[in-house]
């Protein structure tokens, strides 16, 4: 998260610059929160087995 708006300071970058930028989707975290979620069979995106 950090990465995405320091890369926009060091670019000057314009808030519709930022708005036009693709976004990665998910995130690190949102993964590892899934993983977590997963593993005790309560996941929101992935089918629970």
């Amino acid at each position: 998260m950090i990465g995405e708006g320091a890369l926009a300071i060091g670019l000057e970058a314009t808030l519709e610059e930022v708005i036009n930028t693709i976004h990665a989707h998910p995130t690190v975290t949102e993964a590892v929160r899934e993983a977590a979620l997963a593993a005790e069979k309560r996941a929101i995106h992935i089918p629970n087995k």
